[in-house]
């Protein structure tokens, strides 16, 4: 019994220091670049069992050195509704539920808020456990971080290439310039590459790449213009009432099936 009670009170105490340490590193992320990823780690380990040259290409930059128009590809191409939601499209998530059920390709259905969660705090995985992780960080850092910093994380941290994390290493890496000089063009071929940016090279891209970049370069001029990012500031208020009613109830389904079969194939 007094064993019991022992491990009892150790499993309480160690439940208490997780939770009170997540709470902290969210607080501290809120303000300090996040340098390093849990990813990075991963790919390096990856390199050297594959016996390849070890390499990690990263630069942390503010918010307001990078691009606009990058934020608003990424939100066009991974998560429409960022601006609008609260860490979770449930609209995305039911329907992904509802396509398993009927036996379609497994796809998912994560926010940026959720893939930023992923790249800064846990591992490569899809437990159900680290499913519950996920939600508790994705949580905390909507409460906490806000759109733009979670934003400003997901640009620098995200893997954009092979060895390549972040909007500064692949502009300079694939464009030959800047992160704040990209351009719309060049912003939505980066975006098109994220559902495997180790396979699509924004810097080089294919056939399949360039309908995807014109898809989400359409998208981008449906959405409402995100006040994020350099250049934002040319951004005016007097957005006419009628076009934002509109732009704000309009979803996109930018990965068709086929588009999806493609990925699968490649």
């Amino acid at each position: 019994m007094l064993v019991w009670r022992k491990i009892m009170i150790w499993g309480r105490n160690i439940l208490i220091a997780l939770f009170a340490s997540s709470i902290l590193a969210v607080l501290i992320f809120k303000f300090v670049p996040v340098y390093y990823t849990p990813l990075m780690f991963i790919r390096l380990i990856e390199q050297f069992h594959d016996g390849k040259s070890l390499k990690l290409e990263h630069k942390w930059v503010p918010m307001e050195k990078i691009a606009q128009p990058l934020a608003q590809a990424v939100i066009a191409s991974e998560d429409n509704l960022f601006m609008e939601h609260h860490g979770f499209d449930l609209t995305q998530i039911e329907k992904a539920r509802s396509e398993a059920e009927r036996g379609k390709r497994v796809r998912g259905a994560s926010t940026i808020s959720q893939q930023t969660v992923k790249n800064v705090f846990l591992w490569p995985g899809k437990s159900y456990v680290r499913k519950g992780i996920e939600a508790y960080f994705t949580v905390l850092v909507e409460f906490v971080w806000g759109k733009k910093r979670i934003m400003e994380v997901y640009l620098n941290s995200i893997e954009m290439g092979e060895g390549i994390y972040g909007a500064e290493a692949v502009a300079y890496a694939h464009f030959g310039r800047p992160a704040y000089k990209l351009n719309r063009r060049q912003a939505a071929l980066i975006a098109a590459s994220l559902p495997n940016p180790r396979r699509f090279d924004s810097g080089k891209p294919s056939p399949y790449m360039l309908r995807r970049q014109a898809k989400i370069l359409s998208i981008m001029s449906k959405l409402i213009q995100v006040k994020m990012g350099y250049g934002s500031e040319n951004i005016g208020d007097d957005i006419d009432s009628g076009k934002t009613k509109l732009r704000k109830k309009w979803r996109a389904s930018l990965i068709t099936t086929s588009d999806a079969s493609t990925i699968q194939r490649l």
